[in-house]
């Protein structure tokens, strides 16, 4: 910045001085009234007689004090004269000395809110910086979450895909937290898209201000130079003229203010939604593996409720075959025991057909009579008991074989199932993302 020294510090003298005009002598001339004077209008502008000795005295007395009188006045105004330029030129002096340092205080004051606006805008530029990268932090974060959403849907579609009665609704889906969680980055994201362009915006703003400022120093370091041997300067009568729209110094100054005031509120606020940003991807991030921990673990612990459902189910079925097999034999044994029976049956209802036949008196009823009898009704208990318990051993032996189908379906239904959640789900679920590429790190 120009230096500018302070010549002349008293007050100026005043611009215009006054002339006063010294009053004009008369001189009364004696006329030449005699018998050879000259007079009339024929005579007129010069003489034809000669003139006498007292107007020739009164002639060059005249001439005498007439050039008296012009040089003192012609004296005067060249006191005057001098007097007046050296009054000017002093006046002049201290005007461009007065001059020269408002102009290097203005270049004081200009140098001033031009450093503070480009501080402004490289803090402001550099805060843009920082929250574009905040933003491809949100990005990258959102892009992370597809394959979560993507893995919780396919775990989803897979395990529509079980059979009743597993198609249960348990602790192991996500789904609804990571949409959710997609929708706030999605509207942080688009937080920081008008963040930018606020900073943006006011960023320019302060640029033009600073260019302005720019240009307005160079052109009053420029004029700073100028003194009265510099062959630059030239006439300009109309400069004097003020614009209307012209501002001043304290509208110059709160038009400054007032853009670093807003480029400073628009930083801070951006700083903070930074901070929030910060705060929302390690949030996101921590809530979706802590999500994807205790799904993992929901899904551990339905394998090995399916695991040991299952086992029950294999080891009852192996009890169920094992009676089945054993009630197979109790029904062969006891169709075996009714066949046994008929041919007692038979041989007892014979002897008592043919000792029907005895003539007479013979045809008596005595103990072998008796005994016959009774052996045939205890072989009718007995063959209808065999076969009430032949029917009692078929019905469980149905039942057992229902309980056998229903068994290998439930242990079919459990198979399936362990493998839709261990070999499809779990499988797949080894993919999930780490907690850095969650957070928009990678």
């Amino acid at each position: 910045m120009a230096q500018t020294d302070v010549l002349v510090t008293q007050e100026p003298a005043p611009q215009t001085v006054q002339v006063s005009e010294l009053p004009r002598k008369e001189y009364d001339v004696a006329r030449n009234t005699g018998a050879y004077t000259s007079a009339g209008l024929a005579t007129a502008g010069f003489r034809t007689a000669k003139y006498l000795v007292d107007e020739w005295f009164q002639n060059c007395y005249a001439r005498y004090h007439q050039a008296f009188a012009d040089r003192d006045q012609s004296e005067r105004q060249r006191h005057e004269s001098q007097q007046l330029a050296a009054e000017t030129e002093a006046l002049a002096q201290r005007t461009q000395e007065d001059s020269t340092r408002r102009v290097g205080e203005r270049l004081q004051d200009t140098h001033g809110w031009k450093s503070e606006l480009q501080r402004e805008i490289e803090e402001l530029l550099a805060e843009t910086d920082l929250l574009l990268a905040q933003k491809l932090r949100l990005e990258r974060a959102l892009d992370a979450t597809a394959l979560p959403y993507s893995i919780a849907t396919d775990n989803l579609q897979c395990r529509e895909r079980r059979q009743h009665p597993d198609l249960v609704r348990d602790y192991v889906e996500e789904a609804e937290l990571i949409r959710n969680i997609q929708g706030l980055l999605k509207r942080t994201i688009m937080q920081a898209v008008k963040q930018i362009q606020l900073n943006q915006e006011h960023k320019e703003t302060c640029e033009m201000d600073w260019s302005d400022k720019v240009d307005a120093y160079n052109i009053d370091e420029t004029c700073s130079r100028y003194h009265n041997q510099s062959t630059e300067v030239q006439f300009h009568p109309h400069s004097v003229r003020l614009e209307e729209s012209v501002s001043t110094p304290e509208t110059w100054a709160k038009f400054s203010q007032d853009n670093l005031y807003r480029a400073e509120r628009e930083r801070l606020a951006s700083a903070n939604l930074r901070q929030l940003i910060d705060c929302i991807l390690r949030d996101t991030s921590e809530d979706l593996r802590l999500q994807c921990d205790a799904v993992n673990l929901a899904f551990g612990r339905r394998c090995e409720e399916l695991e040991d459902a299952r086992h029950k189910l294999n080891d009852h079925l192996r009890k169920t075959l094992q009676e089945i097999t054993d009630q197979e034999h109790n029904v062969a044994t006891l169709k075996q025991a009714i066949k046994d029976k008929e041919a007692p049956l038979k041989v007892a209802q014979t002897r008592l057909y043919q000792r029907s036949h005895r003539p007479n008196v013979e045809l008596c009823r005595d103990t072998a009579q008796f005994r016959l009898a009774s052996e045939v009704e205890e072989l009718n208990l007995s063959l209808t008991a065999l076969k009430e318990k032949l029917l009692e051993a078929e019905q469980s032996l149905h039942n057992l074989e229902d309980t056998r189908m229903s068994l290998e379906k439930n242990i079919a239904v459990k198979t399936n199932s362990l493998f839709i959640d261990r070999q499809k789900c779990m499988a797949h679920r080894a993919h999930y993302p780490t907690v850095l590429r969650l957070a928009g790190y990678q």
